[in-house]
């Protein structure tokens, strides 16, 4: 029973693909990012290489991954219990995305720790669309849209609180989006007012995001319609399951996927480790 890293994604995969595809829901950020670290490089999301862990039990399989792409938290993803105290010896992780009672066990490791964020993962059972719905209608972003998404994305990051994106990567993904139409506007009188991305599918599963509505135009139900509509679009294209991650502190964006139709997959915590007071 044992650990290995890397930094090579294919490696990674070739030793855990099989193990993240049995469970696509639940590792959907695993095969989303190692798919644009294929794409894009081994500094897509920042600038240090990836470090890609995975620990097989005693019968040889793969029962634990490990991604980490700094600034962004490290990644744990089915972790077996007995794998923990092993990782932590291996790696000084300070600041990890984890299911909550591998995040509780990781934290056990810690002088002391703080929860920064507690994830919902939800899946679309039946959409309902919103109802009534709101003015207007989607279209899908072009390239005319590129100053007013990049603002959006960076506005998103800013009010999401992570490490956030530079201009080239956020320009990177509005680009690369735009072009494959995978980023829709929700448009009331001519007026761009929400938008919503989604992922490549990826073993059968795509995953909305991000969605942004602009302060001034929050409250009318434009996430609700341009979130149902990317939802419909991308189970029309052949999606087997449609994903979206919330943060449990915001109750209205909760509220607002609830009610067109998605359901609770499970829950994860982002946890730094904090020095002892004592």
């Amino acid at each position: 029973m044992t650990w290995t890293f890397t930094d090579d994604v294919d490696l990674f995969l070739a030793a855990a693909g099989r193990s993240l595809n049995a469970r696509p829901a639940e590792s959907t950020v695993m095969l989303t990012v190692t798919a644009a670290l294929r794409r894009h490089g081994p500094r897509a999301y920042g600038d240090h290489d990836p470090v890609l862990g995975w620990w097989r039990g005693a019968d040889g399989e793969v029962a634990g991954t490990l991604l980490h792409t700094p600034p962004y938290p490290a990644t744990l993803n089915a972790v077996a219990p007995e794998a923990v105290a092993p990782l932590m010896a291996a790696r000084r992780l300070t600041l990890v995305n984890a299911d909550r009672a591998t995040a509780r066990a990781v934290a056990a490791h810690w002088a002391g720790h703080r929860v920064d964020e507690e994830q919902r993962l939800y899946r679309l059972g039946e959409l309902t669309p919103p109802s009534p719905a709101p003015g207007g209608r989607a279209r899908a972003a072009t390239s005319a849209d590129r100053d007013l998404l990049l603002r959006w994305y960076a506005a998103f990051s800013a009010e999401s609180g992570g490490p956030g994106g530079s201009g080239a990567r956020h320009g990177r993904a509005v680009d690369e989006r735009t072009a494959e139409g995978r980023l829709t506007l929700w448009e009331d009188d001519g007026v761009p007012v929400s938008m919503a991305g989604i992922s490549l599918r990826i073993a059968g599963t795509a995953r909305v995001a991000p969605v942004y509505t602009p302060p001034e135009h929050r409250g009318r139900g434009y996430a609700a319609a341009v979130t149902a509509e990317v939802s419909r679009a991308a189970r029309a294209a052949g999606a087997d399951e449609v994903l979206l991650f919330t943060d449990l502190a915001n109750p209205t964006s909760n509220g607002v996927y609830t009610r067109i139709g998605y359901r609770t997959v499970s829950d994860r915590l982002v946890i730094s480790a904090q020095e002892s007071d004592g």
